[in-house]
């Protein structure tokens, strides 16, 4: 008799099945709450990457006479973009359409979420605000390349659009269904969408907007690198929400992505330190801290892909690369990107989204590297890498110059040698 038990049970599932076939499909998602509290923390400290991370970060290599106007642009870059998520920047990014290159509106005003919604094992309210906090940090990146000499109005235009435009659509190409996805381009905490998509647009605004009056002539030192050390530590505790986080869920894939995030960081601090120890005789602190946040960028990408040889090697790599951006490039091109985020951002973007089809692990991500012979996804990544550059410095540069049309970009020169704290917010720090 046991030796039929096993028919028996075929037989019984396949009358369920013929009597009700939705007793045979999936169960449906089921709320994890160990996966949710994770994500209700990364959310809360990306979000803190960029106020106060970003804003501290950025404030402290400004002058004196403005780090108010440094500051108001974090803290108001999150509350833009927070309403243009809201009302149609999600939907553009994560809706399911019939398009390779943007969503639809059919998630405006989150009209979708409901107390019950899940997406995965969390709330589906979750999953949008996350990813909220990675596009405010976008918008907020760029802000550092033109500090010291952009008006406020012209600033708040070029982020609310840029947001729609820019960065929505490149969410979807690698996130939300579209063709950099389908392709295969590895990208798991944003690389392409996040730190390329962004270095790209600060190069672009600080080339049309012109240097900074003074640069080259007069002392444009940072005012208080206190600020930056602290702000720079908040990104790098806030990283952790940012890759850990991409994992949606508490699970071991996060757990490698913290792992991994931690080691390429601190390999590119003392990458950066030693080669300005090298070359300048004394290591700085705006150095080693830039040095962290280099490798941060760089490991963004394939913190969901490689494993802690990896992070070094692309760690190591990142901090040498970013260190020559910064002090022989930028120099040589002669753009005055003011605090240096297409160095960190673009280069470190571009070098981490490169690596990351050299050192990717099947084992860890699902997808082998070049290093497993997988040659081919260095081409990929490079096909994502310049699919982004290209549509993010043609669609900024355009933003940028009907802005500049309509109400002007910069300052004027009595405003700008005044302070942007003053002459746009009408405060200053005494």
């Amino acid at each position: 008799m046991i030796k039929f038990i096993p028919a028996i049970a075929a037989l019984a599932a396949a009358l369920a099945f013929a009597i009700d076939p939705a007793l045979a499909q999936e169960p449906k998602p089921k709320l994890d709450t160990g996966d949710t509290a994770w994500m209700l923390t990364s959310t809360a400290i990306v979000l803190l990457m960029t106020i106060p991370g970003v804003a501290l970060f950025y404030a402290g290599m400004v002058r004196k006479k403005n780090v108010l106007s440094v500051l108001m642009q974090s803290f108001a870059a999150a509350c833009l973009v927070t309403i243009i998520w809201m009302v149609a920047g999600y939907s553009l990014a994560f809706s399911k359409g019939t398009s390779s290159l943007v969503g639809n509106l059919d998630l405006a005003f989150l009209e979708h979420l409901t107390v019950g919604g899940i997406n995965g094992t969390i709330p589906d309210s979750v999953f949008v605000i996350f990813q909220m906090t990675f596009a405010i940090i976008t918008a907020a990146l760029i802000t550092g390349a033109v500090a010291e000499r952009m008006k406020f109005s012209a600033l708040l235009w070029f982020i609310g659009i840029w947001s729609l435009v820019v960065y929505s659509p490149v969410t979807y190409w690698v996130w939300g269904g579209g063709f950099l996805g389908d392709a295969g381009v590895l990208d798991f905490a944003g690389g392409t969408v996040v730190h390329i998509n962004s270095g790209v647009a600060a190069l672009v605004a600080a080339v049309m907007l012109g240097k900074r009056k003074g640069y080259g002539t007069e002392n444009l030192a940072p005012h208080n690198l206190v600020l930056t050390v602290i702000g720079g530590s908040l990104l790098w505790v806030g990283w952790f929400g940012f890759n850990a986080g991409s994992a949606v869920g508490a699970n071991g894939g996060a757990g490698m992505a913290m792992a991994v995030t931690q080691i390429a960081a601190a390999a590119a601090a003392l990458a950066w330190m030693f080669i300005e120890w090298i070359n300048h005789k004394k290591p700085t602190v705006l150095g080693i801290v830039s040095g962290a946040v280099a490798g941060l960028v760089a490991i963004t990408p394939a913190s969901g892909f490689v494993g802690p040889k990896g992070a070094l090697a692309i760690g190591i790599i990142a901090g040498l690369v970013c260190y020559w951006g910064a002090t022989w490039l930028k120099p040589k091109l002669g753009y005055d990107d003011s605090l240096d985020v297409f160095a960190v951002h673009g280069l470190g973007g571009i070098t981490g989204a490169i690596l990351t089809g050299v050192f990717a692990v099947e084992a860890i991500g699902g997808t082998a590297g070049a290093l497993e012979g997988n040659v081919g996804q260095i081409g990929t990544q490079i096909f994502g890498i310049a699919a982004t550059i290209v549509w993010s410095g043609v669609a900024s540069a355009i933003i940028l110059f009907v802005i500049d049309k309509v109400i002007g970009l910069r300052v004027d020169e009595e405003s700008e040698a005044e302070g942007i704290d003053f002459s746009q917010h009408g405060e200053m720090v005494r």
